[in-house]
């Protein structure tokens, strides 16, 4: 393969990667809670639509990345209310999130296919976007591709380096002994739970504001439920969610331009390989036994004393 080939597969692997990996992230932060989260496809979809809703009536793409989010926290809050409030079992609270947010998304989005809204433009990197190799590779995206360059490393820091961040992990690992400390095991819950879905939400808002500019119904194809995956792959780790997202927007760019080229692979079985590559990870990330890496009190409801 030629470098004319191979940096733009390199480029289009960031670009394809990247919603992934935000809501790579923000699973993250709401499993660390110890809230399992499987609505992560539904939160998506609502947070590209209300994104690009938002976007397309006031014109301001900022104001629609920032309203996808807040659309993925409200369904988080959804979440919340089953699982933290009422005690409702987390997986079933989260397979109806996701056939709710994909339901709303289709019902409230079907109008609107085919339209476009005001989005996110690439542009160089002073001095980084000039590099030889790197630059056209890393440093000539959208402004939401160099804010997710920044995302894991500070949730990494938040988590391992903060005070809120051990209390959260801490909630997530072993909460009877966090109340036992004075911390509020809801307080903190619903926190992972609305920072989680907010990132999710952004994740979402990517695809309609910056990847692909305009509204079709099921957009995000998938990508929630390779986040869900992907948390399993990176051991719960948001440096390793950077190589697993970037790894599966890899696979995905790559089944695209094969499809460009003509290959005479049938195009069903190309579209199937991230999703044969998800079941792949999850098999050896069992077979490696690194699941224990896991929260303590993943998915299971505690009823707090405080």
């Amino acid at each position: 393969m030629t470098p004319e080939i191979i940096i733009p597969l390199l480029a289009a692997t960031i670009q394809s990667g990247t919603p992934i990996l935000y809501a790579t992230l923000g699973e993250i932060i709401t499993e660390k809670s110890g809230v399992l989260n499987l609505g992560v496809e539904g939160m998506m979809l609502c947070g590209a639509f209300g994104g690009f809703l938002v976007a397309m009536y006031t014109g301001n793409p900022l104001l629609g990345f920032l309203g996808g989010g807040l659309f993925g926290a409200m369904m988080g809050a959804i979440h919340g209310l089953v699982c933290l409030t009422f005690q409702g079992n987390q997986v079933v609270s989260g397979l109806a999130l996701t056939i709710l947010g994909t339901g709303l998304a289709n019902y409230w989005g079907t109008p609107f296919v085919g339209q476009t809204a005001p989005g996110f433009a690439p542009f160089s990197f002073p001095l980084l976007g000039s590099l030889p190799g790197i630059g056209p590779i890393a440093f000539k995206h959208d402004a939401l591709i160099y804010i997710s360059y920044i995302l894991p490393l500070a949730v990494w820091f938040v988590l391992r380096h903060t005070r809120f961040g051990l209390a959260l992990r801490s909630v997530g690992e072993y909460p009877e002994a966090a109340s036992a400390a004075g911390i509020h095991i809801k307080r903190y819950r619903w926190t992972g739970i609305l920072t989680g879905g907010f990132l999710i939400g952004l994740g979402g808002a990517y695809l309609s504001l910056a990847y692909t500019h305009l509204w079709t119904n099921g957009i995000t194809a998938g990508r929630g439920w390779i986040a869900v995956a992907l948390v399993i792959f990176a051991f719960w780790k948001p440096g390793r969610a950077v190589f697993g997202a970037y790894l599966f927007g890899g696979v995905m760019a790559f089944q695209f331009r094969l499809q460009a080229m003509g290959t005479h692979i049938p195009s069903s079985l190309l579209m199937m390989l991230p999703y044969a590559l998800t079941i792949l990870v999850l098999v050896l990330s069992s077979l490696r036994g690194r699941h224990t890496q896991a929260p303590g009190a993943l998915g299971v409801n505690i009823e707090p004393a405080d």
